[in-house]
């Protein structure tokens, strides 16, 4: 007697409407019988039956995970393979640093905290990590949050002074609390508890920016509707309806604005999607301010059903927008990552056409996208990209729109 051949699962799939999985090659096909054998599908409880009966599967949401998972990746970019690693800007050590992490066995989880870690360490472009986008008061304050994907469990924490590792605390916020943010003098108490170093932010560069700051009248700064003018001198300031007997004059300045954020997405090889950022802010922001970095759905947002995104820029306009949540729901309808990512750039252009910010994208399937906002000084957006297809991480680029 020969050796016996593995029996086959069958899974029969239903699509109310053409077009309901999304964009690709299975879009608008209804009543789809699939035969695989048993090692394909071992991992999904839910449809592995040694008996080969047909497991029915009716909703919607679920369809395209479950294709990944028993038929692989496809070919073409369109149905990238996983493992994937996005993040915003040419941060390339930071994407070498996920994939390592991904290679020794890590999760997405760790991969985003590795990456982002690694930032936050080499002070990627003055705007991630120590040392830079001091404050009104001279200090340096950072922003991060992490999310995992699987559980929707976030740890996040903002205005964190005095320790360097903000991914790494973020961490232990989402693993050793049920809270989702921290904030402030607190958040330090917190990380130094869980035994991170308290030591000055401040270095030698941060400290000639501030006295740049000051001595061009403190511009740019982020108050309106104050006496004095802040378009023209420091504060003090106050509302108007106090100080507006003062009568005092003064002279006119420069203005300008600079800000980034690494944000990452990992997607595991098992389809466990993590996501994560980490900023010092924007440089001169007034003492307190947190922006939309370490806001779930604003600077980042991962479900393992769909996908993930992270946004970057001027985090006072993205926040109200919740983009990255609102570029995971655009690819829950259907949307393939550049459409879900243009979307959400276009939404916020109808309130605020001059804002500064970027999107980026990633559907379970390792399909990604990205989109920016045009402006005569930002015509293209760069992020970097780490999947199977590629020998190393890639660097590529966006028109904005």
């Amino acid at each position: 007697m020969g050796p016996r051949k593995p029996r086959l699962a069958r899974l029969r799939i239903w699509a109310r409407a053409p077009g309901e999985w999304g964009a690709g090659r299975w879009a608008g096909r209804r009543d789809h019988e699939f035969r695989v054998h048993g090692p394909r599908v071992r991992g999904c409880r839910d449809l592995w039956r040694r008996s080969g009966r047909a497991a029915m599967v009716r909703k919607p949401g679920l369809l395209l995970p479950l294709l990944l998972l028993l038929l692989g990746p496809a070919p073409a970019r369109s149905f990238g393979q996983l493992p994937l690693i996005l993040n915003t800007w040419p941060f390339r050590n930071a994407t070498v640093a996920a994939w390592k992490t991904l290679a020794a066995g890590g999760s997405a989880l760790d991969a985003v905290e590795s990456g982002c870690a690694t930032c936050e360490q080499q002070q990627c472009d003055g705007s991630v990590g120590f040392g830079g986008s001091p404050d009104e008061s001279a200090e340096t304050t950072l922003d991060a949050m992490i999310m995992d994907g699987t559980t929707m469990n976030v740890g996040a924490v903002g205005d964190l002074r005095r320790i360097k590792n903000a991914i790494g605390v973020a961490r232990k916020v989402l693993e050793h609390t049920t809270h989702t943010l921290l904030a402030g003098e607190a958040a330090t108490k917190f990380a130094e508890s869980m035994g991170f170093v308290n030591e000055d932010l401040s270095t030698n560069v941060s400290q000639a920016l501030h006295s740049d700051w000051l001595a061009r009248n403190c511009q740019p700064n982020y108050w309106k509707n104050v006496i004095p003018d802040s378009s023209k001198y420091c504060g003090p300031y106050k509302p108007p309806a106090i100080l507006k007997r003062d009568g005092i004059t003064y002279e006119d300045t420069a203005h300008g604005y600079s800000h980034d954020t690494i944000g990452m997405i990992v997607i595991h090889t098992m389809g466990n999607i993590a996501a994560g950022t980490s900023t010092n802010g924007i440089k001169f922001k007034i003492p307190g301010r947190i922006g939309d970095s370490p806001i779930p759905g604003s600077g980042a947002y991962a479900d393992d059903m769909v996908g993930a995104a992270a946004a970057t820029g001027d985090g006072d306009i993205l926040m109200r927008f919740v983009p990255s949540y609102q570029a995971v729901e655009y690819m829950r309808r259907g949307e393939n990552p550049t459409t879900a990512c243009e979307k959400v750039i276009s939404r916020i252009q109808k309130y605020f056409p001059n804002f500064f910010g970027a999107v980026i994208c990633a559907n379970v399937t390792g399909s990604y996208g990205a989109a920016c906002n045009k402006l005569s000084t930002f015509t293209q957006f760069h992020f970097m990209v780490y999947n199977p297809l590629k020998s190393e991480p890639t660097e590529e680029k966006v028109d904005c729109i």
